[in-house]
C-alpha cells in the first residue's frame, strides 16, 4: 500500500477544532483540501502529521500554536485615530477589516477596541495563540 511521503500531492478531509470543543473549519460539504505535503501550503503542525499516511486512514492531530498561527505578537496591534477612518467603515468590535501596507500589500485586520479618539486594530491571525486539533481523513494521493 502506497504511503504519503514529502513532495506528494495530496487530499484530505479534515474537521478543527479548538481545546473547548468548538469547531472553527471543516471541509464537510466541500471538495477535500489539496495540497503538496512539505511546501509550506498549510500550518506546519498538519503538514507534518501527513507523510506515512495511507489512503482511507483517519487520525487526530494536535497541533500546538507554535506549529499552528504562532503566539499573539502584540506588535501586530496598532491604535490609529478614528478621524482617519472614513465613516462608511464598520469598527465594531470584531469587524474584519483590511488594510494596505505601504507598498500596497492588503493585509487582514480585527478591529478589538474603540472610543471616540481610537481605533485598535489587530493583524494577528484569528487563531494565533491558540493549540488546535484536526481530525483528518486521507481521501487520495493524487
Amino acid at each position: 500500500m502506497t504511503t504519503v511521503k514529502t513532495g506528494d500531492t495530496v487530499r484530505i478531509h479534515y474537521t478543527g477544532t479548538l481545546t473547548d470543543g468548538s469547531r472553527f473549519d471543516s471541509s464537510e460539504g466541500r471538495e477535500p483540501l489539496e495540497f503538496t505535503v512539505g511546501a509550506g501550503q498549510i500550518i506546519p503542525g498538519l503538514d507534518s502529521a501527513i507523510p506515512g499516511m495511507t489512503v482511507g486512514e483517519e487520525k487526530t492531530v494536535a497541533v500546538p500554536c507554535d506549529e499552528a498561527y504562532g503566539p499573539v505578537n502584540p506588535d501586530a496591534r496598532q491604535s490609529v485615530p478614528r478621524e482617519g477612518i472614513p465613516d462608511d467603515i464598520p469598527l465594531e468590535i470584531g469587524s474584519r477589516l483590511q488594510m494596505q501596507t505601504p507598498d500596497g500589500q492588503a493585509v487582514p485586520v480585527t478591529v478589538v477596541a474603540a472610543d471616540d479618539a481610537t481605533v485598535t486594530l489587530d493583524a494577528n491571525h484569528p487563531l494565533a495563540g491558540q493549540d488546535l486539533t484536526f481530525a483528518i481523513a486521507l481521501v487520495e494521493i493524487v
